[in-house]
């Protein structure tokens, strides 16, 4: 009788044991729809690389696509003749914001060189800017946003895709815009691809304000 009350008290001990120890340190835990979302979502968003997203969106996409970019000429003699009905063919809107974006390429002379911009001329005998280069800090999302070749539901979240703009800003600033600078003396021939952003037709249009992905001699 003693040996069997031993043995039960030594399987209660041990039962009672792991219960104490499953407590603690189950073997898998219960974790709700929303929380499991939320837990993919927040490893996507720790893993993004926006450095590394951009680098390779620069070379196999941005650049490439410069043949999907309008010609200047083209467009500003679109605007000239009717906005609206240029804005309809030539731009792209992102939402429900009345900024939109034109996506532009074209060749002109330096006339006007400032340390924020580049005044060029696209007509021989022109004596007024009608295309500005930005070549100051770059904010915004013009590119990002006027190529048309980023589209925010392709991102986890804002955030990422806010964190992409930025990146391109800083990569424009840092390998575009310094070569640029050095080439646009006056009178130089300017080779030119990049976004506009128009938020006020009033002002932005004339001149074109661009911010350039590509700058150099022809």
């Amino acid at each position: 009788m003693n040996l069997v009350k031993r043995k039960w008290w030594f399987v209660s001990a041990i039962v009672a044991g792991s219960v104490v120890v499953l407590c603690y340190w189950p073997l898998f835990h219960v974790v709700s729809l929303e929380q499991a979302d939320k837990d993919l979502a927040d490893k996507k968003q720790a893993s993004f690389e926006p450095v590394a997203f951009v680098e390779t969106f620069w070379s196999k996409q941005l650049i490439p696509g410069a043949d999907r970019a309008v010609d200047v000429s083209e467009l500003m003699e679109a605007i000239r003749k009717d906005r609206q009905a240029a804005r309809r063919e030539f731009g792209r809107s992102v939402g429900l914001s009345s900024t939109y974006y034109y996506f532009v390429s074209g060749t002109g002379r330096v006339i006007d060189h400032s340390s924020n911009s580049i005044g060029i001329a696209l007509d021989d005998n022109a004596a007024e800017v009608q295309v500005s280069l930005e070549t100051g800090p770059v904010f915004g999302n013009a590119v990002r946003d006027g190529t048309a070749l980023l589209d925010v539901n392709d991102f986890t979240n804002s955030q990422d895709f806010n964190a992409v703009s930025s990146e391109i800003n800083r990569r424009i600033e840092a390998d575009v815009l310094p070569e640029l600078r050095e080439q646009s003396q006056p009178g130089a021939m300017i080779r030119f691809v990049g976004c506009a952003q128009i938020s006020d037709e009033d002002t932005d249009l004339n001149p074109l304000r661009v911010v350039p992905i590509i700058g150099e001699t022809p």
